[in-house]
């Protein structure tokens, strides 16, 4: 185990963030659509969510046990640095969309971790959570500028905008509550 997080713990911070994430949508729409729409091309947001998640490698690399690839820890110390300022200086499309892809798939493996070996059925609304976050970060590595198109898709009618919001709060508030009554 690398993160050592129980269900509940991971099943508090799902519904926390899901419900923390979907409200400023429901409340004020139109401040989020906007900021939401600026987002995938904003050079600083890229820049903070790129640091955040060479440093989660960086720490992954130098603490987790690598068995037979143990030799490869320190030319992959070495190259995740380097491999960062490059991405920095000639990644100027869509950074802040490849950089929330990278988080979305470091994100996905302690859910999973969490939920492994646990025979509650409700784990797997943390489990589909975590798939949800590997779908989505595969996506927008490989293809960023379809976050923008769904961006677009989500923010073209009001009714559609509070119906993705609205679920993705309740989903939320489902997983914090089994999180603080069942794991």
């Amino acid at each position: 185990m690398i993160y050592h997080l129980s269900l509940q713990t991971a099943g508090i911070i799902v519904g926390l963030f899901l419900v923390l994430i979907s409200l400023p949508g429901l409340l004020r729409p139109s401040l989020v659509q906007e900021f939401a729409k600026r987002l995938p091309r904003s050079r600083m947001a890229g820049i903070v969510l790129l640091t955040f998640a060479a440093l989660w490698s960086f720490w992954l690399l130098a603490t987790i046990e690598m068995g037979e690839f143990s030799n490869f820890r320190r030319p992959l110390i070495i190259a995740l640095p380097i491999g960062y300022v490059l991405v920095l200086r000639f990644v100027d499309e869509f950074l802040a969309v490849r950089a929330l892809g990278i988080l979305c798939l470091l994100a996905a493996e302690p859910l999973l971790e969490a939920a492994f070996l646990r025979y509650e059925t409700s784990r797997l609304l943390v489990t589909a959570f975590a798939y949800l976050l590997v779908i989505a970060g595969l996506v927008w590595v490989t293809i960023p500028y379809s976050l923008r198109d769904q961006i677009n898709w989500s923010t073209h009618t009001q009714t559609r905008w509070r119906f993705m919001h609205g679920g993705a709060a309740v989903y939320g508030a489902i997983v914090l509550a089994l999180a603080l009554t069942i794991y």
